[in-house]
């Protein structure tokens, strides 16, 4: 075992970084705090001996830190990922951690401050972490462990509130990292600064083992002995915890439902999701802005702008919000608010699924409940009543979830798949593709629920995987039920002493055993063919069959084969024609066996056979066997295959006429990477079977038919010529009496009992909304687009597309967007039992952990999986969650959409977006009262725009282009980085900034009018831009703003024009440049600034440029350069000219330096011994770094870019040391 050796400083942030990364480690190394011996050599600590007995050593934080990641996967997915965490290695190393200790070490009494510098660095993480969760990839690496250890002086004495509100990406991400699980063995719970003050050092630490440390450990910890891994946890007194800085402001003017907010009385002084949420809706609703008759006399009237109609997936009728539903409608919600922006006669259809199992599942445990009663006690008619009556008190749930989201849904053609409309379109369906042979009967085997009593789909079946002996709840035992074994037993051959010998995961299946498999070509069974082997417990002799299915070289080579019990088996009993033997009937009894299995459970049964097998001498041995166990997603029963005679739907040419759209380019499938997946599918599609043993549904218009005539010979069930289907009871009446040649008096009917499988109504879902087949479809079907999951491509997309082909002729819709599948921060799948579910209804209310922790007491979990589940809650959300409001989440879903099939959400993130919106109320307050209670917008532009108002206005008509290219191509993170950058990057950060100039003279006042012109136009079009995406603050702010004459009959944002590029076409790339240009010089101003702690004082500033063409340039921005980088006068100077003594120096580009007078505002001699320390500290970091590099395998180890930026980055600051030291000696 490998030794860790750690400083006992509880805040040594590198020991820290070292035993963090040990927590990731599979092997983690024993933890010492007492000195190496002299003898291992050991430069430093963190060391790590690798091996015991003193093997090979490493030293230095970042060589341990990086072995012990390595080892736990935490350094990259790929070189370029493991160059990246090198660089931030180096960031830690040469940048953080220089000034949070010249910051933290003063208030320990060690050395002089530089707040600024340390604000400075963190800025600059502050912009990189903007869009990401983690600094590497999307999930933690040793990036963030070097740079989060680093962190850790700074949070704990350093960052008081305002500073971390002022650092919103930096905390969020030091938070999500010190609350993870490793973090927090080693760290304990973090303590934030509250306010800076000195700080007693106190040295000594509390060594606490870790969770699974011995008592010898324990014991031997005073000593210094070897301990188990340690956790550090400071003994200074916590401080309290941070207070929130989110206010929650209620609306509270009397508004009844349906009539217009008030939005005369003034904005509150902050945004607040509870505000500007409030009675928008329903006054949407009300004046009809969701309808597509909205704005015309007719929806079948034509329109030259287009019509755009989509279908929501009909959510199921039991369900209740997710994460996944947030971000579907999210998306589908921008979308028909773009489409019906830009004119389009827009239709998004609302509809809810009856989920006959689930729905039934959950009126009979309310049943059995409340009246301690079973369906069969009541008939199934009035159980149907009992699921109608839950169905109008509950169903409705999810819509009121959906308004709440703010799906702008034209809730007037809301359709739920049992209304007598969509019931008839079914029965349509079926009636029509049995006629024509597309549905058949046929006995196969089915997935069988016995405690739903019922066949189930294959997207209700999870695949829950073993790694080897396990033991299983199962509904209807006492005792969990062993699985993840394989069993070994013989059976003898006849007429001979020898044996052969099978295996299986299923032991109580051998009862229906009909033969036993060997591959053709295995050399150890031919002398066995024609062979027949015997049952041990039935006069049945088995053949021994020779099939190329068999695997040679699993276990002995020879397979026990139950035609009816397996699916493989299936089709070997199918080729070989063996006998289909059951034994289970449908609720998991045994039949068809002899005694004393007849009648025994399943898994009682499984005891029973395999002690009979040892009696007899026959059973062989028992072993671990990794394998995957299906259960029921509803009842959580264990699936069995079990033959029964169902109805099937053929798809072969259907699948074939599906995958051909695609191919043909008829119907378009994005992103196109699915396409694999979807030939794949359809490709190989295998028949459908559409029963389902439930009452709960749309019961199948089959009749199985009797005649009562001689000459017509008794049917079979499986037998489909003795079945006819019809809409009436008269009709399929009329049907059997023609087929049979008989008068209809002779005709005795019998309806099937089940119903249809839930996916056969969603599949004509998009037409039968619209009452098919007897309505006219041509307004809105074909549909414009499909959006959903890629998780139910098969299950709905393609059975959607291949119903609508054959019943319709036509494609249901014309695209199909497919988006991503939301997973927690680590990228793990949501499940209750990890305690990673979110309700987005939390997100946007915001909820404490005490309410998360409620929650789970509600669920179904059991004791041990409700405590991992809040364990996985405290780590993720250690304060609850914030309220975030709808369109933050709505914002950050539509953001979050790039990353591929799975999106890990961070609701951290969305906190961000939160931020987001207030500040885009402030910089909206903030132009109301620059524009004035007289302004009014002019129709057009003046002409008279200065370099500014062309500049915003550029760069205004670049986001509206990027928005709608975003929408064409349904690339959301375009068109939220393009609303994103714009509104905060170059419109709050620098053209309201210009705005706030004081206006003097009557030249500045015609130029203010203009200037006031501009902002309008930026803040109307910028609120037009992100109101598909951020309905409610979109709408909120835009009521507040005056209206352009041309615009006063548009009483929303959400009916006013999307902004196009045909009107918004002043887009200029020279004043872009030219703009750029400026803002580099204001950048760097800034940054020499912050190098000499200029943060109040004005200095004048003299940039000196290459050529009249530069000069020109800054000379006309001069007035926003001077504005943005603070300064007190911009002076230009020509290559040649003179520039005063006392300048501090940078260059801007290779066109223009900057030269910052100093002289006179700072301490030169107080200036010149801060950087004479700090050149030495660099011209040791110089010396070890050439030490490095000197070493043979330097080049062969660290990658290209690390070795170039080492190469470069100590020299450029030495050389910036020693000239500034220069110029300062210059200036005393």
């Amino acid at each position: 075992m490998a030794s860790l050796y750690i400083s006992p400083h509880p805040d040594d942030f590198r020991s820290l970084m070292a035993l963090v990364a040990a927590e990731f480690c599979p092997s983690r190394p024993c933890t010492l705090i007492e000195d190496p011996p002299a003898s291992l050599a050991m430069c430093s600590r963190p060391g790590l001996v690798l091996g015991s007995g003193g093997g090979e050593v490493l030293s230095g934080a970042g060589a341990v830190a990086w072995y012990l990641a390595s080892q736990g996967k935490r350094t990259g997915s790929n070189a370029k990922q493991a160059s990246q965490v090198w660089q931030w290695l180096s960031f830690a190393d040469n940048e953080l951690t220089p000034v949070s200790c010249a910051v933290v070490f003063p208030l320990l009494g060690l050395q002089q401050s530089s707040h600024a510098e340390m604000m400075r660095v963190l800025n600059v993480l502050d912009k990189t972490l903007e869009p990401k969760t983690f600094l590497v990839g999307d999930s933690l690496t040793l990036a963030d462990i070097a740079v989060a250890t680093a962190a850790l002086l700074p949070f704990k004495y350093a960052l008081e509130p305002s500073n971390r509100k002022a650092l919103t990406n930096v905390t969020r991400w030091f938070l999500t990292c010190v609350n993870q699980p490793q973090f927090v063995k080693v760290l304990g719970q973090i303590s934030l600064c509250e306010k800076m003050v000195p700080v007693t050092p106190k040295p000594s630490v509390a060594i606490v083992p870790a969770a699974n440390a011995n008592p010898t450990a324990d014991a031997n910890a005073a000593n210094g002995k070897r301990l188990r891994p340690l956790i550090l946890v400071s003994l200074q007194k916590k401080a309290k915890p941070e207070k929130k800085d989110l206010g929650v402001i209620s609306y509270d003017a009397p508004t009844l439902p349906g009539e217009k907010k008030d939005v005369l009385s003034a904005l509150p002084d902050s945004y607040s999701p509870q505000y500007v949420e409030a009675a928008w809706y329903s006054w949407w609703e009300k004046q009809g802005y969701f309808k597509p008759e909205y704005g015309r006399k007719s929806i079948s009237e034509p329109n030259s702008r287009g019509v755009f109609m989509m279908c929501i997936p009909p959510p199921n009728v039991t369900g209740s919000l997710h994460l996944g539903h947030a971000l579907t409608n999210a998306i589908q919600d921008s979308l028909t608010r773009w489409h019906r922006m830009r004119g389009e006669t827009t239709l998004w259809n609302p509809g809810c699924d009856h989920a006959g199992i689930a729905t039934q599942v959950v009126v009979e445990k309310k049943l059995m409940r409340e009246r301690g009663m079973s369906r069969h006690d009541l008939g199934r008619d009035q159980f149907i009543q009992e699921v109608w009556k839950w169905k109008n008190e509950k169903g409705d749930r999810i819509y009121h979830q959906l308004k709440k989201l703010g799906s702008s849904l034209d809730w007037d053609r809301a359709c739920f798949t049992m209304d007598p409309k969509l019931s008839y379109a079914v029965q349509e369906a079926f009636i029509r593709l049995q006629e024509d042979g597309v549905i058949y009967r046929s006995k196969r085997l089915v997935n069988w629920s016995c405690t739903l009593n019922s066949a189930i789909s294959d997207i209700e079946v999870d695949k829950k995987e073993l790694t080897g002996r396990t033991l299983l709840p199962v509904p209807g035992y006492k005792d969990k039920v062993e699985f993840g074994v394989l069993v070994s037993f013989s059976y003898k051959i006849e007429g001979s002493d020898e044996e052969v010998i099978v295996a299986t995961t299923r032991i109580e299946t051998m009862l229906g055993d009909s033969a036993v498999a060997v591959h053709p070509a295995d050399p150890r069974y031919q002398h066995l063919k024609g062979k027949m082997v015997l049952h041990p417990f039935c006069d049945r002799k088995m053949p021994i069959v020779f099939d190329e299915f068999v695997d040679v070289n699993f276990g002995t080579g020879a397979v026990k084969i139950t035609p009816a019990h397996d699916h493989n088996d299936y089709e070997v009993g199918n080729r070989h024609n063996l006998a289909f033997i059951n034994v289970l009937d449908e609720n998991g009894l045994l039949i068809n066996v002899p005694a004393p299995f007849l009648g025994m459970k399943r898994f009682e049964a499984r005891k029973a056979v395999l002690q009979a097998l040892k009696d007899r001498g026959q059973f062989k041995e028992t072993k671990d066997n990794p394998m995957v166990v299906p259960v029921c997603s509803r009842s959580k029963d264990i699936v069995e295959p079990l033959l029964k005679p169902q109805w099937y739907v053929d798809c072969a040419d259907m699948g074939k006429q599906a995958a051909d759209s695609v191919r043909e380019g008829r119907l378009k499938i994005i992103p196109d990477h699915h396409h694999k997946t979807w030939f794949n599918w359809l490709d190989n599609i295998r028949d459908w079977c559409i029963s389902r043993q439930l009452w709960w549904g749309h019961r199948i218009p089959a009749y199985f038919v009797t005649v009562n005539d001689p000459s017509v010979k008794p049917g079979e069930d499986m037998d489909g010529h003795y079945w006819v289907s019809g809409r009436t009871e008269e009709e399929a009446r009329d049907k059997a009496a023609k087929r049979f040649n008989v008068s209809t008096d002779k005709i005795t009917l019998r309806q099937d009992e089940d119903v249809l499988d839930t996916w056969f109504s969603s599949g004509i879902f998009p037409f039968s909304i619209f009452g098919w087949p007897n309505e006219d479809l041509s307004v809105f079907y074909p549909g414009s687009l499909l959006e959903t999951g890629h998780d139910i491509l098969f299950f709905w997309v393609a059975r959607m597309v291949m119903m609508g082909l054959k019943l319709t002729g036509k494609l249901p819709f014309k695209e199909v967007y497919l988006h991503a599948v939301v997973r927690d921060a680590h990228g793990r799948k949501m499940s209750k039992s990890l305690g990673n579910v979110i309700d987005p209804l939390d997100v946007i209310t915001g909820i404490s952990l005490e309410g998360l922790y409620a929650q789970l007491q509600d669920s179904n979990l059991d004791p041990v999986e409700v405590e991992k589940a809040k364990q996985g809650q405290k780590s993720d959300y250690p304060t609850g969650i914030p309220e975030c409001g709808t369109d933050a989440l709505r914002f950050a879903l539509c953001a979050y959409t790039s990353q591929g099939r799975d999106i890990n959400m961070d609701v951290n993130r969305i906190l961000g977006y939160r931020h987001f919106c207030n500040k885009l109320w402030n910089a909206v307050k903030f132009a109301m009262r620059t524009l004035g209670d007289n302004f009014v917008p002019s129709e057009k532009l003046c002409g008279e725009e200065s370099v500014s108002d062309r500049w915003i206005l550029s760069r205004l008509c670049s986001a509206v282009g990027q928005c709608n290219a975003g929408f064409q191509a349904y690339d959301f993170p375009a068109i939220t980085t393009a609303i994103y950058n714009f509104w905060l990057y170059e419109l709050c950060d620098v053209y309201l900034v210009r705005v706030c100039l004081p206006v003097s003279d009557s030249g500045s006042q015609s130029q203010a009018v203009v200037c006031r012109q501009t902002l309008f136009t930026c803040l109307e079009t910028g609120l037009r831009l992100l109101a598909p995406i951020m309905p409610f603050v979109g709408e909120e702010l835009y009521q507040r703003l005056p209206r352009r004459r041309s615009q006063d009959d548009h009483s929303s944002i959400h009916v006013t024009p999307y902004p196009e590029t045909e009107e918004f076409c002043w887009h200029s790339e020279d004043v872009d440049r030219q703009m750029e240009f400026a803002m580099t010089v204001v950048r760097t101003i800034r940054s020499l600034r912050a190098d000499y702690n200029l943060t109040k004082t004005r200095a004048d500033c003299y940039l000196q440029c290459i050529d009249s063409e530069t000069m020109s340039l800054v000379e006309q921005y001069s007035l926003q350069i001077q504005t943005l980088s603070l300064s007190q006068t911009i002076q230009p100077v020509p290559a040649t000219g003179a520039v005063p003594e006392g300048c501090a120096v940078a260059i801007a580009s290779d066109r223009c330096t900057i030269h910052l007078m100093l002289k006179g505002l700072i301490d030169l001699e107080k200036e010149v011994a801060k950087l004479t320390v700090k050149k030495g500290e660099l011209e040791k970091q110089m010396d070890k770094l050439r030490e490095k590099m000197d070493k043979s395998d330097y080049k062969e180890k660290v990658p290209v870019k690390v070795q170039e930026l080492d190469a470069e980055k100590s020299q450029t600051e030495l050389e910036k040391a020693k000239e500034a030291i220069d110029n300062f000696k210059r200036m005393v």
